[in-house]
Formats: structure tokens, C-alpha cells, sequence
């Protein structure tokens, strides 16, 4: 298993004063995914001049998690099985959400850090 980014992810129920706060930071809206999971979540991407990046994503509380994008998501959740992760417990998580252009999994450590382990589908080499 390969790590491919890993970043700040911000789950937040006031997703335009969180962008409008890392936009004053310096970050640049890189990409925005709408129409994620059962809720019909909004993900920003966001990157700033220095390369970082940091994940702003709309959801019913507020939450931080660390992004891990990897090169294989079932070997990566096999990992973090064996280390005694757990996919969350709320219905969508349980299973591997497929959103077309990536699949991803909340993994919740056993002292309860959360982890959004995902596989970008690229549809080229």
C-alpha cells in the first residue's frame, strides 16, 4: 500500500465561513465534489501556495480527521483492521462509499482518531 496525499480533513455544519476562513489563509479552491453518500455531502479540496492541502467537506456535526488517499483501499483498511481500527458505525461508513471518482472508508482508532482512508479512481494511466 502506497500513500498518495495525506492532509487536514474538516468535517463542518458551516461549510462557507470554514472555506472563507482558509481562503483568508491563502488556500485556493482546487476541486469540489457535491452529492457525496447518503447525505448529499459537498467536499472541497483546497491547496495553498506552499503545496498543502486541506479538505473542507459539509456534514451534520463538526469533526476532524486526518485524509489518507492511497493506492489500494482494501489493503489499507486490512492494515488498520489488523491494527484495531473500526469503519464508524454510522450507516454509510459501514460499507465503502463509491462517489465514481473515488471509493472511501472513515476508520476510527481504537483511542478514537479518525482516519478517511480513499482510492482516487483515475480514469487514465
Amino acid at each position: 500500500m502506497k500513500i498518495t496525499t495525506f492532509n487536514p480533513l474538516i468535517i463542518t455544519t458551516d461549510l462557507d465561513s470554514t472555506v472563507a476562513l482558509f481562503e483568508a489563509l491563502g488556500f485556493e479552491k482546487k476541486h469540489v465534489k457535491s452529492g457525496i453518500s447518503l447525505s448529499n455531502a459537498t467536499d472541497i479540496r483546497m491547496k495553498d501556495a506552499n503545496g498543502f492541502h486541506v479538505d473542507v467537506a459539509q456534514g451534520t456535526a463538526n469533526r476532524t480527521m486526518i485524509r489518507v488517499n492511497v493506492d489500494n483501499l482494501e489493503e489499507a483498511i486490512a492494515f488498520l483492521e489488523e491494527r484495531g481500527f473500526h469503519k464508524a458505525r454510522h450507516a454509510a461508513a459501514n460499507k465503502t462509499i463509491d462517489t465514481g471518482s473515488s471509493k472511501f472508508n472513515i476508520m476510527v482508532s481504537d483511542s478514537g482518531y479518525i482516519l478517511a482512508v480513499s482510492h482516487h479512481i483515475k480514469d487514465h494511466d
